[in-house]
């Protein structure tokens, strides 16, 4: 399924849909599930089935160590000591839970991604911008990126 992600710049919006930097391979945000199915309880449940996937589509580990994920709102979760492997994705949950190489945890007690409109962003640990992907759809709960 082709799927496009708006990344933002500032105030301008362009739509992503695949480049030649992506085809050589990149560290790039994949998948966001932005809206927990059923009522918004703050389970733990309910809030671990909010993530941002993130996808290292090179054919090198990728140290993620310092990187940092954020939504508009400055929300931020800053990766531990983490080697993402090549080739593979790992989901960042919102809610509790035992950290693997492909699910980490915010350890957050609240929603971090609106249901409606917000922009997940991936820096870098020197702080350089990696990626990034918005949507703006409430009757959906996700987006490829």
């Amino acid at each position: 399924m082709a799927a496009a992600c708006l990344a933002t710049a500032g105030a301008a919006a362009v739509v992503v849909t695949g480049s030649p930097a992506q085809a050589a391979g990149t560290l790039h945000i994949s998948e966001i599930y932005y809206n927990s199915p059923g009522t918004d309880t703050r389970s733990n449940t309910s809030l671990n089935y909010e993530w941002v996937q993130v996808t290292n589509s090179t054919t090198k580990a990728v140290s993620l160590t310092g990187w940092t994920l954020t939504d508009s709102s400055r929300h931020v979760y800053t990766f531990g000591s983490f080697s993402l492997g090549a080739g593979k994705s790992v989901r960042v949950h919102t809610g509790k839970g035992t950290n693997t190489a492909a699910n980490r945890y915010q350890g957050r007690a609240a929603y971090v991604w609106n249901n409606d409109r917000d922009t997940a962003t991936l820096r870098r640990s020197t702080g350089s911008w990696a990626d990034a992907c918005s949507y703006n759809d409430a009757t959906r709960s996700y987006v490829y990126c």
